[in-house]
Protein backbone atom coordinates (compact mmCIF):
# COMPACT_ATOMS: atom_id res chain seq x y z
CA UNK A 1 0.00 0.00 0.00
CA UNK A 2 1.46 3.31 -0.78
CA UNK A 3 0.02 6.56 0.91
CA UNK A 4 1.60 10.18 -0.20
CA UNK A 5 0.90 10.37 3.50
CA UNK A 6 -0.80 14.37 3.33
CA UNK A 7 -4.14 15.14 4.76
CA UNK A 8 -5.68 10.89 4.63
CA UNK A 9 -8.49 10.55 7.20
CA UNK A 10 -9.23 6.90 7.40
CA UNK A 11 -12.04 6.20 9.35
CA UNK A 12 -13.24 2.56 11.29
CA UNK A 13 -13.25 -0.93 9.86
CA UNK A 14 -11.94 -0.43 6.88
CA UNK A 15 -10.37 -3.10 4.26
CA UNK A 16 -7.57 -2.33 1.88
CA UNK A 17 -6.37 -4.91 -0.33
CA UNK A 18 -2.81 -4.93 -1.51
CA UNK A 19 -1.73 -1.92 -3.68
CA UNK A 20 -3.61 0.15 -3.12
CA UNK A 21 -2.85 3.90 -3.46
CA UNK A 22 -4.54 6.59 -2.07
CA UNK A 23 -3.66 10.40 -2.61
CA UNK A 24 -3.53 13.70 -1.26
CA UNK A 25 -6.50 15.02 1.03
CA UNK A 26 -8.94 11.76 0.98
CA UNK A 27 -11.19 10.54 3.39
CA UNK A 28 -12.22 7.06 3.38
CA UNK A 29 -15.06 6.37 5.82
CA UNK A 30 -16.18 3.97 8.08
CA UNK A 31 -17.00 0.01 6.36
CA UNK A 32 -15.40 1.16 3.12
CA UNK A 33 -13.90 -2.60 1.37
CA UNK A 34 -11.12 -1.16 -0.91
CA UNK A 35 -9.77 -4.38 -3.69
CA UNK A 36 -6.47 -4.72 -4.89
CA UNK A 37 -4.42 -2.40 -6.98
CA UNK A 38 -7.14 0.50 -6.20
CA UNK A 39 -6.09 3.93 -6.74
CA UNK A 40 -7.59 6.74 -5.63
CA UNK A 41 -6.38 10.38 -6.51
CA UNK A 42 -6.67 13.34 -4.17
CA UNK A 43 -9.33 15.08 -2.98
CA UNK A 44 -11.59 12.22 -2.84
CA UNK A 45 -14.47 10.91 -0.64
CA UNK A 46 -14.89 7.34 -0.28
CA UNK A 47 -17.92 5.89 2.10
CA UNK A 48 -19.43 9.73 1.84
CA UNK A 49 -22.42 8.95 4.57
CA UNK A 50 -26.21 9.03 3.97
CA UNK A 51 -28.35 12.43 5.59
CA UNK A 52 -28.75 10.22 8.62
CA UNK A 53 -25.44 10.67 9.62
CA UNK A 54 -25.90 14.22 10.57
CA UNK A 55 -28.77 13.67 12.87
CA UNK A 56 -28.88 10.38 14.01
CA UNK A 57 -25.89 9.76 16.97
CA UNK A 58 -26.85 5.68 15.96
CA UNK A 59 -26.27 5.84 12.88
CA UNK A 60 -24.05 3.10 11.18
CA UNK A 61 -22.15 3.83 7.79
CA UNK A 62 -23.49 1.01 5.21
CA UNK A 63 -20.65 -1.34 3.77
CA UNK A 64 -19.48 0.65 0.73
CA UNK A 65 -17.30 -1.74 -1.96
CA UNK A 66 -15.22 -1.35 -4.75
CA UNK A 67 -13.54 -3.97 -6.57
CA UNK A 68 -9.98 -4.70 -7.88
CA UNK A 69 -7.79 -2.16 -9.88
CA UNK A 70 -10.10 0.91 -9.74
CA UNK A 71 -8.92 4.10 -10.99
CA UNK A 72 -10.94 6.78 -9.39
CA UNK A 73 -9.63 10.47 -10.01
CA UNK A 74 -9.55 13.51 -8.19
CA UNK A 75 -12.51 14.77 -7.09
CA UNK A 76 -14.93 11.96 -7.03
CA UNK A 77 -17.11 11.22 -4.35
CA UNK A 78 -18.65 7.56 -4.04
CA UNK A 79 -21.73 7.21 -1.38
CA UNK A 80 -21.80 4.58 1.43
CA UNK A 81 -23.61 1.69 0.62
CA UNK A 82 -22.58 1.45 -3.08
CA UNK A 83 -21.56 -1.88 -4.55
CA UNK A 84 -19.01 -1.12 -7.71
CA UNK A 85 -17.11 -3.88 -9.42
CA UNK A 86 -13.89 -4.20 -10.70
CA UNK A 87 -11.82 -2.31 -12.98
CA UNK A 88 -13.74 1.07 -12.49
CA UNK A 89 -12.41 4.31 -14.00
CA UNK A 90 -13.42 7.72 -13.00
CA UNK A 91 -12.77 11.06 -14.36
CA UNK A 92 -12.37 14.16 -12.19
CA UNK A 93 -15.16 15.12 -10.19
CA UNK A 94 -17.98 11.89 -10.22
CA UNK A 95 -20.23 11.84 -7.90
CA UNK A 96 -21.75 8.07 -7.19
CA UNK A 97 -24.83 8.72 -4.49
CA UNK A 98 -25.69 6.10 -2.21
CA UNK A 99 -26.54 2.56 -3.07
CA UNK A 100 -25.86 2.85 -6.24
CA UNK A 101 -24.64 -1.18 -7.90
CA UNK A 102 -22.45 -1.03 -10.75
CA UNK A 103 -20.77 -3.81 -12.51
CA UNK A 104 -17.36 -4.89 -14.04
CA UNK A 105 -15.06 -2.56 -15.95
CA UNK A 106 -17.20 0.41 -16.00
CA UNK A 107 -16.31 4.10 -16.65
CA UNK A 108 -17.77 7.07 -14.95
CA UNK A 109 -16.75 10.58 -17.09
CA UNK A 110 -16.21 13.26 -15.56
CA UNK A 111 -18.80 15.51 -13.57
CA UNK A 112 -20.79 12.63 -14.07
CA UNK A 113 -23.43 12.25 -11.61
CA UNK A 114 -25.33 9.07 -10.45
CA UNK A 115 -28.21 9.89 -8.09
CA UNK A 116 -28.10 6.84 -6.13
CA UNK A 117 -30.62 3.85 -5.92
CA UNK A 118 -30.02 2.62 -9.63
CA UNK A 119 -28.42 -0.38 -11.10
CA UNK A 120 -25.70 -0.15 -14.06
CA UNK A 121 -24.25 -3.62 -15.68
CA UNK A 122 -20.65 -4.47 -16.97
CA UNK A 123 -18.50 -2.53 -19.36
CA UNK A 124 -20.83 0.68 -19.24
CA UNK A 125 -19.14 3.87 -20.51
CA UNK A 126 -20.95 7.40 -19.01
CA UNK A 127 -18.91 10.12 -20.64
CA UNK A 128 -18.72 13.43 -18.94
CA UNK A 129 -21.41 15.27 -18.05
CA UNK A 130 -24.04 12.48 -18.08
CA UNK A 131 -26.61 12.85 -15.13
CA UNK A 132 -28.40 9.39 -14.15
CA UNK A 133 -31.95 9.60 -11.94
CA UNK A 134 -32.54 7.35 -9.11
CA UNK A 135 -34.14 4.12 -9.60
CA UNK A 136 -32.43 4.42 -13.24
CA UNK A 137 -31.30 0.16 -14.78
CA UNK A 138 -28.94 -0.05 -17.42
CA UNK A 139 -28.19 -3.36 -19.03
CA UNK A 140 -24.09 -4.63 -19.93
CA UNK A 141 -22.68 -2.60 -22.79
CA UNK A 142 -24.32 0.42 -22.94
CA UNK A 143 -23.20 3.93 -23.51
CA UNK A 144 -24.27 7.36 -22.81
CA UNK A 145 -22.75 10.01 -24.63
CA UNK A 146 -21.75 13.64 -23.21
CA UNK A 147 -24.72 15.71 -21.06
CA UNK A 148 -27.34 12.27 -21.83
CA UNK A 149 -29.97 13.01 -18.79
CA UNK A 150 -32.41 9.90 -17.52
CA UNK A 151 -35.08 11.63 -15.61
CA UNK A 152 -37.10 10.15 -12.89
CA UNK A 153 -40.09 12.24 -11.92
CA UNK A 154 -42.93 12.46 -14.52
CA UNK A 155 -45.08 15.26 -12.50
CA UNK A 156 -42.36 17.25 -10.22
CA UNK A 157 -41.82 18.04 -7.54
CA UNK A 158 -43.22 14.25 -6.39
CA UNK A 159 -41.98 11.28 -4.76
CA UNK A 160 -43.23 8.85 -7.11
CA UNK A 161 -40.19 7.70 -8.92
CA UNK A 162 -40.04 6.56 -12.33
CA UNK A 163 -36.12 4.96 -13.49
CA UNK A 164 -35.41 4.47 -16.90
CA UNK A 165 -34.62 1.11 -18.08
CA UNK A 166 -31.92 0.64 -21.05
CA UNK A 167 -31.29 -2.60 -22.90
CA UNK A 168 -28.25 -4.16 -23.31
CA UNK A 169 -25.87 -2.80 -26.49
CA UNK A 170 -27.95 0.35 -26.44
CA UNK A 171 -25.93 3.38 -27.21
CA UNK A 172 -27.72 6.99 -26.11
CA UNK A 173 -25.98 10.25 -28.05
CA UNK A 174 -25.13 13.24 -26.89
CA UNK A 175 -27.27 15.19 -25.74
CA UNK A 176 -30.65 12.78 -25.22
CA UNK A 177 -33.25 13.30 -22.44
CA UNK A 178 -34.96 10.11 -21.40
CA UNK A 179 -38.01 10.73 -20.06
CA UNK A 180 -39.18 9.14 -17.10
CA UNK A 181 -40.26 5.47 -17.21
CA UNK A 182 -38.82 5.35 -20.40
CA UNK A 183 -37.69 1.84 -21.83
CA UNK A 184 -35.07 1.16 -24.25
CA UNK A 185 -34.80 -2.08 -25.59
CA UNK A 186 -31.57 -3.92 -26.47
CA UNK A 187 -28.54 -3.08 -29.54
CA UNK A 188 -30.83 -0.15 -29.84
CA UNK A 189 -28.98 3.22 -30.83
CA UNK A 190 -30.78 7.24 -29.49
CA UNK A 191 -29.97 10.13 -31.51
CA UNK A 192 -28.46 13.29 -30.14
CA UNK A 193 -30.65 16.32 -28.43
CA UNK A 194 -33.68 14.35 -28.85
CA UNK A 195 -36.60 13.95 -26.17
CA UNK A 196 -37.68 10.54 -25.76
CA UNK A 197 -40.62 8.84 -23.98
CA UNK A 198 -42.49 5.57 -24.10
CA UNK A 199 -41.39 2.06 -24.76
CA UNK A 200 -39.62 0.39 -27.47
CA UNK A 201 -38.56 -3.23 -28.94
CA UNK A 202 -34.81 -4.15 -29.31
CA UNK A 203 -32.86 -3.17 -32.30
CA UNK A 204 -34.88 0.10 -32.82
CA UNK A 205 -33.49 3.63 -34.08
CA UNK A 206 -35.00 6.39 -32.16
CA UNK A 207 -35.23 9.48 -33.75
CA UNK A 208 -36.81 12.78 -34.80
CA UNK A 209 -39.52 15.57 -32.89
CA UNK A 210 -41.15 13.78 -31.49
CA UNK A 211 -39.06 11.09 -30.71
CA UNK A 212 -40.05 7.97 -32.47
CA UNK A 213 -39.35 4.28 -33.60
CA UNK A 214 -37.96 4.60 -37.20
CA UNK A 215 -37.22 1.43 -37.79
CA UNK A 216 -34.86 -1.68 -36.80
CA UNK A 217 -31.70 -0.31 -36.55
CA UNK A 218 -30.07 -2.97 -38.18
CA UNK A 219 -31.47 -2.52 -41.30
CA UNK A 220 -30.71 1.36 -41.32
CA UNK A 221 -28.06 2.56 -44.24
CA UNK A 222 -25.35 3.79 -41.26
CA UNK A 223 -22.04 2.54 -42.68
CA UNK A 224 -18.47 2.69 -41.04
CA UNK A 225 -15.58 4.26 -42.30
CA UNK A 226 -14.58 0.47 -43.83
CA UNK A 227 -18.03 0.50 -46.18
CA UNK A 228 -19.67 -1.41 -43.67
CA UNK A 229 -23.10 -1.42 -42.01
CA UNK A 230 -21.98 -0.91 -38.42
CA UNK A 231 -24.90 -2.14 -36.99
CA UNK A 232 -25.21 -4.05 -34.32
CA UNK A 233 -21.89 -2.31 -33.33
CA UNK A 234 -20.50 -5.18 -31.59
CA UNK A 235 -19.62 -6.98 -34.94
CA UNK A 236 -17.45 -4.34 -35.76
CA UNK A 237 -16.18 -2.51 -32.38
CA UNK A 238 -14.23 -5.07 -30.06
CA UNK A 239 -11.57 -2.07 -28.92
CA UNK A 240 -11.35 -2.86 -24.64
CA UNK A 241 -14.07 -5.46 -24.88
CA UNK A 242 -13.99 -8.98 -24.02
CA UNK A 243 -14.47 -10.10 -27.25
CA UNK A 244 -11.18 -8.17 -28.22
CA UNK A 245 -9.44 -10.09 -30.94
CA UNK A 246 -11.98 -13.17 -30.98
CA UNK A 247 -14.95 -11.60 -32.79
CA UNK A 248 -18.41 -10.64 -31.39
CA UNK A 249 -20.15 -14.25 -32.32
CA UNK A 250 -17.46 -16.20 -31.07
CA UNK A 251 -17.27 -14.88 -27.61
CA UNK A 252 -20.98 -15.10 -27.45
CA UNK A 253 -21.13 -18.91 -28.01
CA UNK A 254 -18.97 -18.91 -24.93
CA UNK A 255 -20.78 -17.34 -22.46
Amino acid sequence: MKFNKKNITFGENITLGEGVRIGDNTTIYDNVILGEGVTICNDCIIGEPENDYYSDEGYVNPPTFIGDHALIRSHTIIYAGSHIGSHLTTGHRVTVRENTVAGHHCMFGSHTDIQGHCEIGNYNRLHSHVNIGQKSLLGDYVSLYPFVALTNDATPPSDILQGVKIGDYSQISTGAILLPGTVIGEFSLVAANITVSGAYPDDTFIAGVPAKGMGRLSEMPFFNAHGKKHYPWPMNFDEGMPWEGIGFEEWRKGL
